[in-house]
């Protein structure tokens, strides 16, 4: 039978996570302590490890590093009561093999666990490479699944260098995407350089890329470096990549294949080694068919993919975004906004944000500057986005499934029963996890403004498992 180690400093967790192990015919070892989780470790050499972040003396991180270097190929689900982007990027970019975040049901717990050993016994093992880093990715926020799973995802493709294709619509943040991926990479030291190629006329592109020698053209009074050059040892993300022309596209699959190029103008070689990662909101496997994209080159930058998903399919996170910019905002101009109302997050929520994030930034920005008081209200933003007054209010759920609507419809189609209970449950974990989240994963804080006491709160968690 497997072994699966638990590290967590609270007995309750380990008590039920242990049950759903054992009642599904794992074998379970259980340690308190990070430097205990290790002791085990050795001792037992568990097939998968559970491993909680907030750990009294060794944090979880530092103990899952540790047991990395003892074993590469250990598989750590690292769990943690922060809804933390840069924490779930770290951990994944460390090693882990998955991040949750506590609350999480049993039957979840069990999947992972499940998933992960199969995985293992379909290959024999899963070695991830390491690397060290410190995080700058605090621009991004979001603590829907969906971005989590993104999240996730650029910690699994920052530590290598294959390039990486990010699609999303205009406005959905696919730069901050690259710049966390660069960010979070062994060349995180290295420049990033950026090109956003539907901005360069195709008669400058290729000395854009490739830089020029003096005297190549009109204009060219020195030997100038490209994009390719000022990335080296970096990464060079190529914005609307989609927009290329066939001729330049033909050029950069050269390079690509090559890893070398000419100036223009120019005879000597040059070599290149910066890293790729290009952006598009076009469906270029749509192209590529239609023949307006080269398979070819698709297929170069397209060998790891991340998908960025609206702001729509994605609702849940608007609140975290609204204070997030309001902040900044506040900041930025001097005002002196502080939150914004239910009622007021409400409307934001009830908005399709064709702009996505770039279009909420905006909004609450404009919001700010216009706001007479400390608080946003509904007021502020009814001139600045069409809302219509028979939209429904927001009800998705946390993993954004759709509306609450559309939700039951499809519940009562497959003929189930007993709706309610299931449904509030799921509503009272993502109200514990978003106030964990708010309060730091502060329990007594959460508790407070949950107006429960934290026994509770520590109670609903542990029973969530």
């Amino acid at each position: 039978m497997p072994t699966i180690l638990i590290i967590d400093d609270e007995p309750g967790i380990r008590k039920l996570l242990r049950m759903t192990l054992e009642r599904n015919g794992h074998t379970v070892v259980e340690a308190a302590t990070g430097p205990d989780g290790i002791a085990a470790f050795r001792t037992h050499r568990p097939d998968l490890v559970f491993c909680d972040v907030a750990l009294p003396g060794l944090d979880g991180l530092s103990a899952m590093q540790r047991i990395k270097a003892i074993d590469p190929a250990a598989a750590v689900v690292v769990m943690t009561g922060e809804g933390n982007t840069d924490l779930a990027i770290r951990a994944m970019a460390l090693g882990a093999s998955e991040y949750m975040v506590k609350p999480f049901e049993q039957a979840a717990a069990l999947k992972i666990a499940n998933s992960i050993l199969a995985a293992q016994a379909d290959a024999g093992s899963s070695v991830r490479g390491q690397s060290a880093y410190s995080p700058d990715s605090a621009a991004m926020v979001g603590n829907s699944d969906a971005m989590y799973e993104v999240f996730k995802l650029i910690g699994r493709v920052a530590a290598h260098t294959s390039t990486v294709l990010v699609l999303g619509e205009s406005g959905s943040g696919k730069e901050l995407i690259a710049r966390a991926i660069h960010a979070n990479s062994p060349r995180r030291d290295g420049p990033f350089v950026v090109l956003n190629c539907a901005a360069i006329p195709e008669s400058l592109f290729e000395s854009e890329l490739f830089g020029c020698e003096k005297g190549a053209f009109t204009g060219a009074d020195r030997q100038r470096p490209g994009k390719f050059e000022l990335a080296r040892d970096g990464t060079l993300f190529l914005d609307e990549i989609g927009d290329m022309t066939a001729a330049t596209q033909a050029k950069l699959l050269r390079v690509l294949q090559d890893q070398e190029f000419y100036r223009v103008g120019g005879n000597e070689t040059v070599r290149t080694n910066a890293r790729i990662v290009a952006a598009t909101n076009r469906d270029l496997r749509a192209s590529t068919t239609e023949g307006t994209f080269r398979s070819d080159l698709f297929y170069r930058l397209s060998v790891a993919v991340v998908r960025l998903p609206p702001l729509r399919e994605r609702r849940s996170d608007i609140p975290l975004l609204a204070h997030h910019f309001l902040r900044r905002a506040a900041h930025e101009l001097g005002r002196p906004v502080r939150t914004i109302s239910d009622e007021a997050l409400q409307y934001l929520m009830r908005h399709d944000w064709p702009g996505n994030v770039r279009e909420l930034s905006h909004v609450v920005q404009q919001a700010v500057l216009l706001a007479p008081g400390v608080k946003l209200m509904v007021e502020q933003f009814a001139g600045l986005i069409p809302v219509s007054a028979e939209a429904p209010p927001y009800c998705g759920g946390p993993s954004e499934t759709g509306g609450l609507g559309n939700r039951i419809r499809a519940m009562i189609e497959r003929g189930e029963q007993n709706l309610l209970p299931p449904m509030m449950a799921e509503f009272e974990r993502a109200a514990i996890r978003a106030a964990l989240d708010e309060c730091g994963g502060n329990a007594s804080l959460a508790a407070k403004h949950l107006g429960i006491h934290r026994v509770t709160l520590k109670s609903k968690m542990a029973c969530e498992l």
